[in-house]
């Protein structure tokens, strides 16, 4: 008994949540009834999911769940209508992208609950059939356009001419919505409901309906649906103006333009609740603007207009034949669980067995023989084909081997050295010879080096002797003879600091100079110190031409013994083709 108490409870509160939640977005400070009727099921129909189902999606689902050969006035229950609802919103899910999926079962029970509080109220636990499409085709999502046609082909007859019994029977079941979210009052169905559609009793066509449907503005008892499609359309459209109440900078959904006040335009929210400022007042005829015209392009409409250049008074729908048309009634079809559909796909698939055997017969044959020789035509090619893949299978083959060989042939390996005592020493007194001629360029190289930074130092000695020449004439009287006497020469490789005191002696400074340098300065008075660097230039040059020749002739051994290693690469390649031992090549 518990179980069963929790279970109402939990049942009563899933039944009011879609109403309590419809009821905390405070519809109903809205003052027109016509918004408010349209936002509250607009809100219905977000919150159950079904702006995602389009019409065409809903009419294929009454198709498969066998709804289109049902009498409209047949009952179903509510475990059925729970399994048309799965289906549905699965299907729905099948469609959306994998980060766009809804919650399947949530909204099966939000519709669901809705529903029943809509069509059963008093608790029978059923509801017809022609109340679940009027209430689903309504409510669900795509163009007004396609559910006033898939409306008018459930209440007209087989001649494409409106039944006034039945649409008097949708209008009783689709103005029970507006009653359902609490607007029955203002929206409620009457007797005089068709009277108001359709108030002359005449031949209602497919385009009259859709004429008196969408018609601006539409009947009275029917002018929240279109209203409804108007808002879906515009929940995204942004203007970019002031609101002229609550001066906003920019308006979303429908913008409202005063008649009379020049410059006053309100937004959504302040004209629905009638704020009005200024000489503005709530009287006042307003135009709904669901989209935003930039001025030039105002102009160009207004000229295009006024020179003809476009159509005065477009049609609100396109003009559909006059003759009977029910391209959604979807009668003919039956159910997929039912035996005549089985027995009907068996007996057409067995018709069309029939006719294809029956034109593969009459088909022009050839005779045997062309056949017999077109088969052994096509067996000789395949055999041909075949020889040739193999033969180009040995080609490469024999290619890849021929490679292989080359490049063992050319890069002889270390265990082939080993066996050929000869060859071993051959290539041990060559590396010995490189190793010998690289210690010596490396050598010459370094003494090149020093006797740059020796002429360096020279060319600075001989500056400061020119400077301390002039002091002595007396062009410099702050100069210091201690101070010229001292040398500034960086030594090469192992020299001191830069900053050198003026105790040293040009002996020291020149301690890695050569001869010809050290005699210029083994006095203790300085000769002609000019003559003598000269000769030390000259000393100098002589040491560069000899080093110069040393390159040479290092260059002309490097060249020399690059032929002797070539020499000895073609004898290696020549002792492994023949197989022979030959002497040693001199070097």
């Amino acid at each position: 008994m518990i179980e069963e108490g929790s279970k109402s409870s939990k049942s009563m509160v899933e039944k009011r949540q879609l109403f309590m939640e419809m009821r905390a977005q405070n519809f109903d400070v809205i003052r027109l009834s016509t918004y408010r009727t349209a936002c509250k099921l607009r809100f219905v129909q977000k919150r159950c999911n079904l702006h995602l189902v389009d019409v065409w999606n809903m009419i294929e689902a009454f198709r498969d769940n066998g709804l289109s050969t049902l009498d409209h006035n047949v009952e179903i229950n509510v475990s059925r209508l729970e399994t048309i609802l799965s289906s549905i919103f699965y299907q729905l899910n099948k469609r959306l992208p994998t980060t766009h999926q809804i919650n399947v079962d949530q909204s099966i029970g939000l519709l669901l609950n809705f529903i029943v509080a809509t069509y059963d109220s008093e608790g029978h636990g059923k509801l017809t059939v022609f109340a679940m499409k009027a209430m689903l085709a309504t409510m669900c999502g795509g163009k007004i356009l396609d559910k006033l046609r898939y409306i008018f082909s459930q209440i007209s007859d087989s001649n494409g001419v409106m039944v006034f019994a039945k649409f008097d029977q949708f209008l009783r079941e689709v103005l029970k919505l507006p009653t359902a979210v609490f607007e029955g009052p203002s929206f409620g169905y009457t007797e005089h409901s068709v009277r108001t559609c359709f108030p002359q009793q005449k031949k209602i066509l497919l385009n009259t309906f859709l004429d008196v449907l969408m018609a601006d503005p539409p009947p009275q008892c029917l002018v929240w649906l279109p209203l409804m499609h108007r808002l879906a359309n515009v929940e995204n459209v942004f203007h970019p103006v002031e609101c002229s109440y609550c001066q906003s900078e920019s308006m979303m959904g429908f913008r409202y333009r005063c008649q009379q006040c020049h410059g006053y335009q309100l937004c959504q929210s302040c004209f629905w609740r009638g704020h009005a400022s200024g000489p503005h007042s709530n009287q006042h005829q307003m135009k709904e603007h669901s989209s935003w015209k930039s001025p030039a392009k105002k102009l160009s409409h207004a000229i295009s207009k006024s020179l003809g250049c476009m159509p005065m008074g477009e049609p609100p729908h396109p003009v559909f034949p006059e003759a009977a048309e029910r391209p959604q009634d979807l009668a003919h079809t039956t159910t997929l669980e039912s035996p005549s559909r089985l027995d009907e796909e068996h007996r057409l698939i067995a018709r069309y067995a029939a006719r294809l055997a029956a034109e593969a017969s009459n088909s022009t044959q050839c005779p045997p023989t062309d056949l017999s020789f077109n088969f052994d035509a096509n067996k000789q090619q395949r055999q041909l084909i075949a020889e040739l893949e193999n033969k180009n299978r040995e080609i490469l083959q024999e290619i890849q081997r021929l490679r292989l060989e080359h490049e063992q042939a050319s890069q002889p390996t270390p265990e082939k050295a080993q066996q050929n005592p000869t060859l071993l020493a051959e290539l041990r007194l060559l590396r010995h010879r490189k190793d010998e001629l690289e210690r010596r360029m490396s050598a010459l190289q370094e003494s090149r080096r020093e006797l740059m930074v020796q002429l360096e130092g020279l060319m600075r000695l001989l500056k400061d002797e020119e400077q301390k020449q002039a002091v002595q004439t007396g062009s410099s009287p702050h100069s210091s003879p201690s101070h010229s006497a001292s040398c500034t020469m960086p030594m090469p490789i192992r020299s001191t600091s830069a900053g050198s005191t003026p105790t040293h002696t040009p002996q020291d400074c020149l301690a890695r100079v050569g001869d010809d340098v050290l005699d210029a300065f083994s006095q203790g008075v300085p000769r002609n110190l000019r003559n003598d660097l000269l000769v030390a230039a000259d000393s100098i040059t002589n040491t560069m031409s000899s080093l110069v020749k040393e390159l040479h002739s290092v260059d002309d051994g490097l060249e020399d013994e690059e032929r002797n290693m070539r020499n000895g690469r073609e004898k290696v390649s020549s002792l492994k083709h023949s197989g022979k031992r030959h002497s040693t090549p001199s070097f």
